[in-house]
């Protein structure tokens, strides 16, 4: 028994543009975590106010960034996906 991959990928062609997207991605979504924590720091009194279905703005904002993060990691699986299948010259392994 080797413990080795079962497929040889070799070089991905992809790899700079998928650094680089998910990085792009990590900074909007810290930005956006970041008004989170300022509303919580400074305007405390702002996360009380009702917003939706009689949930205050931290429930929903807390759970908008859950959700947030898991769309963001599926915009990010698809986009590289097709990064990869161009730039690794569109075979699948």
């Amino acid at each position: 028994m080797l413990h080795e991959p079962s497929v040889e990928l070799g070089a991905d062609h992809a790899s700079k543009r998928k650094t680089r997207l998910g990085l792009i991605l990590f900074l909007v979504y810290a930005a956006i975590y970041a008004v989170f924590v300022l509303l919580g720091l400074f305007y405390t009194e702002t996360l009380g106010v009702k917003v939706i279905a009689g949930l205050n703005l931290a429930i929903v904002y807390g759970f908008g960034l859950i959700a947030l993060a898991a769309v963001m990691g599926f915009v990010y699986s698809l986009i590289c996906t097709r990064m990869e299948d161009q730039m690794n010259g569109g075979t699948k392994q």
